[in-house]
């Protein structure tokens, strides 16, 4: 063998191509060599040597010349908005860390490119660009030049899910089906009695028409485990593929053996059968993940609604419930759950939901505004184009950056399971050279047996399942999470943050009174137009309590969150919020509410007083949660209500008041430095720092559309009594993982027992591996279904 390739490890032969002293198989490999190099991209070959794919050269690049054209192109493009452009690819290439690696790094390849993202089990590109830099058919041909060709298909442009890979599974099991079927008819002399009586020139043609048959089982139905085994000794990884590898080539050896001697068929009918029930095992499993995948769209009921106008009069309803032609009324920061026509107001679009981009895109009447862009500034009506597409907004959600800890449960698993498989191929291969000083017929069968029946499938498969059963029964109930390792990190928290207003207090259910002036008829229209367009919950309460005013939308408007609202409104200046904000002072006078002051045109007019109303069940729960976690409560506003609260909360736990939105995150930053797993209760509006910054950060949801993309899950606000039963139901997950663990380990200890005796043959091994994957996955289903019903007793339906 010649050199290898610095850049896709291939043989370079006797001529290799040669640059800078370097040695490359063929031109296509030292174009990307040097793109990466000039682009101080080099810690590609840093992750894992050599692991780069050689470049289809017979391919020209003007293959991709069709996405020059409009209609195509916008078919293609999951969004576009002024010169912002965001686009999913499906890439077979992608197969290893460094191609992960190195796909979320396109942006220093071309400023054009702002963001990309790897969903690696579908081989999913996202890239957000910049289309006045960079065209689609540039985009497609810079992946094409790194050797990243994405596949286009008309599927794409109908809106359709690939499914190339499930297709070419499907193909396989009916190659194995088909030659299994027609191997076990040759094989039926030796099962009957007297079978040794046929001729022997029947049984070699039966044996070499076996071998025949046999070939496309063992070099296509099952190269998948070849590939997989070949990549992960190739970064000195032993993958779960590798032993299932080792025994389909050992029956496979030793069966091609007794048919070239003349012997007879060998072990051909149970490799056949152990290839088809391993394939139906991969399909099944792949068909339960999607299950798994369909049951999460429950997200499609998130406890969020919208504003819509009806006859003139404001009505709150459900998203699902919108429809094309309604009209909805969005106010500052909240989020635009469909894709709808500006009718009324001054857009100013924050994208950064979608695209990344955080600088607000402006809008004027009759635009087209994309569903997940969030409002900035005085409210806005539109009119919905398309009905709403919750998937979409789900999608945007999981899509947003997820906190991850370096030390979860599942890379535990990953360890394990890769000792383990180190363990089996050791116990294999002892278990052989034993049986090959008896008889080397029983030590291939055994040894075959002992590498297909421990198969550590079921150990993988028990976290993703009952974390998924797990988030399932929560969002039948109220809660909605982002994905499964937030359920661990409720698990492992042991400090509690809550936010005050919003959060522990209602919105609505306030005490409201006015001390000052007496405010004119025309002032209150005034602060009433300006408290109308903001979603913060003092504001709402303040608009319920002001009277109906003729509606003038603001000339300018700004909310700076934790400090309060100024705009203009009919040539007046307003302004509303805290004491400094508003008249510049800050008084250190004890105060037994919250205030928000008001000024018009520089004059203070005087202050609204807000009397708390808390949540029902809120001294329950605080209670519960005492007991088990430290308690804190971070607030912006003051400490009028520090009394009350300290007897809630009790006088271990911490309270702060008058806390900036800045000054809330980095509180949360702290506790973490103290070695802390934080979890963060806030209403999303301003919080947002101190939710994404802790571990696990829950937004509570009311009835108005107030979605934060920076929390790791929404609890309905009528279910925040129950959250307490919510954190402690995932220690029941975790006795579920333990059982799975131990029923797992049974498994494989009765099965290597009977494998290393040769009482066990490779055909009913393969039958068992996918049984031991069903037993997992409906001993989690029917376990955490049924402590979920015991101890999560309120259900929504």
């Amino acid at each position: 063998m010649g050199k290898q390739c610095v850049h896709c490890g291939a043989d370079c032969g006797s001529s290799p191509v040669v640059w800078e002293g370097k040695d490359f198989c063929c031109h296509g490999c030292k174009t990307v060599y040097q793109i990466l190099n000039e682009n101080q991209l080099g810690e590609y070959y840093q992750i894992q040597p050599m692991s780069g794919i050689r470049i289809d050269t017979g391919q020209p690049l003007k293959r991709f010349a069709f996405l020059d054209i409009e209609e195509i192109a916008q078919k293609l493009t999951d969004f576009q908005d002024g010169n912002v452009s965001k686009i999913k690819f499906f890439i077979p290439a992608i197969h290893c860390a460094s191609c992960i690696w190195l796909l979320e790094h396109l942006d220093t390849l071309h400023p054009g490119i702002s963001y990309s993202a790897v969903n690696f089990p579908r081989k999913e590109v996202q890239i957000t660009f910049k289309n006045d830099q960079i065209t689609l058919r540039q985009l497609a041909e810079l992946l094409t030049a790194i050797h990243y060709t994405p596949e286009i298909t008309l599927d794409q442009l109908e809106n359709k899910k690939i499914s190339k890979a499930n297709r070419s599974l499907l193909l396989k099991i009916g190659v194995a089906s088909f030659s299994f079927m027609n191997i076990m008819m040759y094989s039926f002399p030796e099962y009957l009695p007297g079978g040794d009586l046929l001729e022997e020139r029947f049984k070699n043609i039966f044996g070499w028409l076996s071998f025949i048959l046999i070939l496309p089982v063992v070099f296509y139905s099952a190269n998948d485990y070849y590939l997989s085994a070949y990549k992960g000794l190739k970064h000195k990884i032993i993958s779960i593929d590798l032993p299932i590898s080792l025994g389909i080539l050992a029956l496979f050896l030793y069966s091609s053996y007794i048919v070239f001697s003349g012997k007879g068929i060998g072990y051909m009918d149970s490799l056949a059968g152990l290839l088809f029930f391993l394939l139906i095992g991969k399909w099944y499993q792949g068909k339960t993940y999607e299950a798994l995948s369909f049951e999460r769209d429950y997200k499609s009921y998130f406890p969020v609604a919208v504003t819509v106008l009806k006859d003139g009069e404001e009505e709150i309803i459900p998203i699902r419930d919108l429809k094309k032609g309604d009209r909805m009324l969005i106010r500052n920061q909240e989020l635009i759950p469909a894709d709808a026509i500006l009718v009324k107001g001054k857009g100013s679009i924050d994208y950064s939901f979608v695209t990344g981009e955080a600088m607000p895109v402006s809008k004027k009447i009759t635009d087209f505004i994309y569903a997940g862009g969030r409002q900035a500034g005085s409210s806005i009506e539109l009119v919905v184009e398309k009905a709403v597409e919750q998937s979409y907004l789900t999608q945007l959600w999981n899509q947003s950056n997820v906190k991850s800890e370096s030390e979860t449960l599942n890379s535990h698993i990953n360890h394990i399971s890769q000792y383990f498989t180190s363990a089996v191929l050791l116990i294999a291969i002892s278990a052989f050279a034993y049986w090959a000083t008896i008889d080397i017929k029983i030590a291939v069968y055994v040894f075959s047996s002992v590498l297909i029946i421990a198969c550590p499938c079921a150990l993988a498969l028990t976290v993703p399942f009952t974390f998924g059963s797990t988030m399932r029964a929560f969002g039948r109930r109220g809660f909605y999470i982002k994905n499964t390792d937030v359920v661990e990190q409720l698990y492992r928290t042991t400090t509690i943050v809550f936010d005050k207003t919003g959060t522990i207090t209602l919105n609505r259910k306030v005490e409201v009174g006015f001390h000052g002036n007496q405010l004119e008829a025309w002032e209150t229209d005034l602060i009433s137009n300006m408290v109308r367009h903001s979603s913060h919950p003092l504001s709402a309460a303040l608009n319920d309590f002001l009277s109906e005013a003729s509606e003038n939308f603001p000339e300018s408007y700004e909310e700076i969150p934790g400090m309060g609202i100024t705009g203009t409104v009919g040539g007046h200046r307003v302004t509303l919020g805290s004491e400094q904000f508003v008249t510049g002072l800050h008084t250190d006078t004890p105060m037994k509410e919250s205030r928000v002051y008001v000024s018009i045109d520089g004059k203070q007019c005087g202050y609204f007083t807000f009397m708390n109303s808390y949540r029902k069940g809120l001294h329950e729960l605080l209670k519960d949660l005492k007991s088990r976690y430290k308690l804190h409560l971070i607030s912006g506003d003051n400490d009028a209500e520090a009394g009350n609260l300290r007897e809630l909360f009790g006088s271990e736990s911490k309270l702060l008041f008058q806390q900036s939105p800045m000054e809330k995150k980095q509180y949360i930053q702290q506790l973490k430095k103290d070695k802390e797993k934080v979890l963060m209760i806030g209403d999303g509006l301003n919080d947002a720092g101190a939710l994404s910054e802790s571990q696990t950060g829950i937004s509570i949801a009311e009835n108005v559309f107030s979605f934060s993309p920076a929390c790791d899950a929404i609890l309905e606000a009528s279910r925040f009594n129950r959250l307490g039963s919510f954190i402690a139901f995932t220690r029941s997950s975790f006795k579920v993982i333990k059982a799975s663990f131990f029923i797992s380990l049974v498994y494989n200890i009765i099965g290597l027992s009977f494998a290393v005796t040769g009482k066990l043959s490779p055909l009913i091994a393969a039958i068992l591996m996918p049984v031991s994957s069903i037993t997992v996955v409906a001993f989690v289903t029917f376990s955490i279904g049924w402590m979920a019903r015991r101890k999560l007793k309120f259900d929504l339906d």
